[in-house]
């Protein structure tokens, strides 16, 4: 048996020594540093954007659903939102905040109509929605809906004229708590969020018949999966 110590190369020491110097925190400290950036961030941040502010061989995915788990029941909760991550207050807990956060604007039906239509149907180009709806759509509805923020321009359709396309945003998904486009709020939940107007609109209606003629919870919805 060889007493004498094993030769180890200059190569292999320097990485041994290289990967020390950059060890990775622990995943307590990981689990902090994602918490102490998800709540001072105004806007949803991605696992990306979290790695690359971490030191050098931190697990952001780790550490994030660690820190999901941590959050479970409690008054604020750790979402996903897209693809990025973000901090919001519990469902059931929303309205302790409503009067110093919340700010009620209505949507024209025609919006409505026009926003559904790409949630469901994106990326979608104009004369698409047109299509589906029967009617043609205004520059006033796209612009209010872009300013919003609520939909973007998506990519181009390999089509004659190369149209550009429609696609809901991440701020769309946030205001409604979604983390995908799967699942989207009904007409019952647009109401409460002051979104829509109580009231059919007038293509709901056979023709000669009034408002009164229809129960209005008859009417279809236009978020329905």
């Amino acid at each position: 048996m060889d007493d004498h110590p094993s030769y180890i190369p200059d190569n292999a020491r320097d990485a041994e020594q290289s990967e020390s110097l950059f060890e990775a925190p622990p995943i307590a400290e990981q689990e902090r540093m994602v918490e102490a950036v998800l709540f001072a961030s105004s806007e949803p941040v991605t696992v990306r954007d979290l790695e690359a502010r971490m030191p050098h061989g931190c697990n952001a995915g780790e550490a994030l659903e660690y820190l999901r788990k941590r959050y479970e029941g409690r008054g604020v909760r750790v979402v996903r939102v897209g693809d990025a991550w973000a901090m919001r207050t519990a469902p059931d807990l929303g309205f302790l905040l409503q009067k110093e956060t919340v700010e009620t604007r209505k949507l024209s039906r025609a919006a409505v109509e026009t926003l559904a239509i790409i949630a469901y149907h994106q990326p979608v180009t104009r004369a698409e929605i047109e299509e589906i709806r029967g009617v043609s759509v205004s520059r006033g509805t796209i612009d209010q809906l872009l300013e919003m923020e609520w939909i973007r321009l998506g990519r181009r359709k390999m089509t004659p004229g190369r149209p550009v396309t429609f696609v809901v945003t991440p701020t769309f998904l946030d205001h409604f708590g979604l983390e995908s486009a799967r699942d989207l709020p009904g007409l019952k939940e647009l109401r409460a969020a002051g979104l829509l107007e109580n009231r059919p609109p007038p293509s709901a209606f056979p023709i000669g018949q009034g408002d009164d003629d229809r129960d209005e919870e008859d009417q279809p919805e236009l978020f329905e999966d």
